[in-house]
């Protein structure tokens, strides 16, 4: 059974969920998400002999959530995870990332491979790091209308999801779904800044089979205080490229694991579909082709859940 506790690491506290006995496999989730992402990977993943824990990330559910914007670096985020690892008396751990969570396990295993056992990355990709800071380049491509820009504007977004939060969570996770109608990979996340996100998002008469109304129930109660808190990861995109600067040119080196959807945005967003084609090459750790799932949207874990464990039961079995 899954089992709930706080714990304290790097200064703040952190909701954990966790379950079996073995290696630590640390479970990060994304945006707009909580542990309870992971809730199909628990079972599978503890009976096939690990440690399964997955918190609230700072800034999401029952997690500490400080107020300074640029307390949610990829620094901070890095060092929970760490902390956490110590926390729970590991001296090492495999680390699994979704959305927002991926570049947090990757750069994890980039930062203090010594920690980390294997990592593995849903829907984004490794980080190699660009030739300026991302909000100013997708302001440039897109003339401020890409979300990350629209969400580094101080509370507009994160007024925008609070004014109905489980209206906002049902039309995120349909609309990036890959049960969305019409949903293609191809487009991209365009926002007009004046009528906001969820104008143009279809709102579905009833949910996906893999999304149920419990999940939502769950969801919504992680985000009763809000958005603010994770939207201020996305604020601090520039800052951490300028953070991960001593970086610039390193690759992963731990044992690695990529699995994407084909109907989903986020690989291809500007330049992501030439950087999976190459992955194999850039990055020798990677121990298969990236994973891509079809008919998967962006809640890869979630929409395809019995792919997803097989695949990280394999890839975490053959790295102990």
């Amino acid at each position: 059974m899954v089992e709930h506790r706080m714990v304290d690491a790097n200064g703040v506290r952190l909701h954990i969920a966790e379950e079996g006995e073995g290696p630590l496999v640390v479970l990060l989730h994304g945006f707009p998400e909580s542990w309870h992402s992971w809730h199909h990977q628990f079972g599978p993943l503890a009976d096939a002999g690990f440690r399964v824990v997955a918190p609230d990330q700072r800034g999401y559910g029952r997690s500490d959530r400080p107020d300074a914007v640029d307390a949610y670096s990829i620094l901070h985020l890095v060092g929970d995870v760490v902390g956490l690892i110590q926390a729970l008396g590991e001296e090492k751990a495999y680390v699994v990332g979704h959305d927002w969570g991926a570049p947090v396990a990757w750069h994890t295993a980039l930062l203090r491979p010594d920690l980390v056992l294997g990592v593995a990355g849903l829907s984004v990709p490794p980080p190699f790091r660009g030739t300026e800071p991302p909000l100013v380049a997708m302001d440039k491509k897109f003339g401020g209308r890409f979300y990350w820009n629209y969400f580094n504007r101080p509370g507009v977004a994160d007024a925008e999801f609070a004014k109905d939060t489980r209206t906002t969570l049902r039309k995120f996770f349909y609309s990036a779904s890959g049960d969305a109608p019409g949903a293609d990979a191809g487009m991209q996340p365009l926002v007009d800044p004046e009528r906001g996100w969820l104008a143009d998002m279809p709102d579905p008469e009833a949910l996906p089979e893999w999304f149920t109304e419990d999940d939502l129930d769950a969801l919504t109660e992680s985000f009763s205080k809000g958005f603010t808190g994770a939207l201020n990861w996305y604020r601090n995109l520039d800052r951490n490229w300028e953070l991960t600067a001593p970086w610039q040119g390193s690759v992963v080196t731990r044992p690695a694991l990529y699995i994407y959807g084909d109907r989903d945005l986020v690989p291809a967003f500007p330049g992501t579909p030439e950087l999976i084609e190459r992955l194999p090459d850039l990055m020798p750790s990677l121990r298969s082709r990236p994973l891509k799932l079809a008919g998967c949207g962006h809640w890869t874990q979630q929409e395809r859940p019995a792919e997803v464990n097989a695949a990280l039961i394999e890839f975490l079995t053959a790295s102990s």
